[in-house]
């Protein structure tokens, strides 16, 4: 069976850092670790966890500032999209310089594709490249868990006016790639609480 946790490591950003586990292998991803954490890193302990992949759903600086933390603690594999692998060594693409912290992630090991699965104990993992907030924002299906990183929130979508955001983009990429799931996937996003794919086709505002 899956299990998920969420994890506030930034609250100046309310960024949801998710880890996810098959209960039978133990073994687990750490989704978006936003900052340093002993604390998580003690949970993920006391779980007896093998965390295989840390997997940036896109290269903002909310969403990356624990990765070199946790690898090093963790020795995971670190996996980004390709389109957003360069945000991860440049403080101005993912945003950082311009609140003064400018953060500076390890190189990715992998690079993600559109459809790739990886594989979390006997469940498969597919990468969903749903381009709209950055170019390379993708989303993780595992089972009946949809981790929607900045493109689907509850009743809201990913902001589009920053560097690399296209509007049509992101609402192409939740109608066509999202919005065809089973309406029983739950959505656990970025931001905010979580959702389902059922609440968000009747209940967007968004996306009509």
């Amino acid at each position: 069976m899956l299990k998920i946790e969420g994890y506030i490591l930034l609250p100046d950003f309310e960024t949801n850092t998710w880890l996810l586990w098959d209960e039978e292998s133990r073994e687990a991803i750490l989704v978006d670790p936003a900052a340093p954490s002993p604390d998580l890193l003690k949970r993920i302990e006391e779980l007896k966890l093998k965390v295989k992949y840390i997997i940036n759903t896109h290269g903002h600086m909310d969403h990356i500032g624990g990765n070199s933390w946790f690898k090093n603690h963790l020795s995971a594999q670190l996996m980004i999209h390709s389109a957003d692998a360069p945000m991860l060594a440049n403080s101005a693409m993912n945003l950082s310089l311009y609140v003064g912290n400018p953060v500076s992630s390890a190189p990715p090991d992998v690079l993600l594709e559109d459809g790739m699965e990886l594989s979390l104990g006997k469940y498969p993992v597919k990468v969903i490249h749903t381009p709209g907030h950055t170019p390379g924002c993708i989303c993780l299906l595992a089972d009946k868990f949809l981790i929607s990183g900045d493109t689907l929130f509850e009743q809201s979508i990913g902001r589009t006016d920053l560097q690399g955001g296209n509007h049509q983009q992101i609402i192409n990429s939740i109608k066509n790639k999202l919005f065809v799931l089973p309406d029983d996937v739950i959505v656990f996003p970025g931001h905010g609480p979580r959702t389902s794919i059922s609440m968000e086709k009747k209940n967007n505002p968004f996306v009509s």
